[in-house]
């Protein structure tokens, strides 16, 4: 699994790297799933993640590299999708903010339940829905910021293509995204949560 797993991340990688609509926003919005990488390549040998893991993050690494080659607000197939459902915008960042949430919402409820931090089920649930809106929240910050520096990148990065409520639609969708996750795949991620050895990455 690994190795097929390495060859699509860097396969996609290399295809986002060539001639990107702008190697900075490209720098930026693939420098995510580059470090995300970096954690588990660090961390698998202690803490290896379900099978179920490691597939939501290679493909929401395959999203932040689609993103990356063309930016958010000009990604071909979503352009070609406006016509068909009365789409004013090009919607590929909204996508990109659900998976924000439903990819996280997964991450942060394995770290809770194998490290025993909440004891109930509700209690996980709204824990996980939680950080995912936090983490939604203060990566809205962290383009703002970024904005702020990047002059005339700043809107290629923020993709918000003059709609207003850009930026509290992008958190409403990653809620979603997060409970979306939990309703979906909760009974399979239990269910790999009792076979996965702690000793194999």
């Amino acid at each position: 699994m690994k190795i097929i797993w390495l060859a699509i991340f860097f396969a996609v990688l290399l295809w986002s790297a060539v001639a990107p609509k702008d190697y900075y926003i490209w720098a930026l919005e693939s420098a995510p799933a580059i470090i995300g990488l970096l954690v588990l390549v660090v961390t698998c040998g202690r803490f290896p993640l379900t099978p179920l893991l490691y597939w939501l993050i290679l493909f929401h690494c395959i999203v932040l590299f689609v993103g990356a080659h063309y930016t958010y607000a000009e990604v071909p197939l979503f352009d070609m999708l406006k016509p068909w459902f009365g789409f004013e915008r090009n919607n590929y960042d909204k996508l990109g903010h659900f998976v924000q949430g439903f990819v996280p919402a997964m991450i942060a409820r394995e770290i809770l339940i194998r490290k025993h931090v909440v004891s109930t089920r509700p209690w996980l649930n709204f824990i996980v829905v939680c950080f995912c809106l936090a983490l939604s929240a203060f990566y809205e910050l962290i383009e703002w910021w970024v904005a702020l520096l990047s002059g005339q990148s700043a809107e290629a990065f923020l993709g918000t293509q003059g709609y207003i409520w850009d930026t509290q639609s992008d958190m409403g969708l990653a809620l979603l995204g997060a409970v979306v996750a939990l309703l979906l795949l909760s009974r399979l991620h239990d269910r790999q949560l009792k076979t996965i050895d702690p000793g194999v990455c």
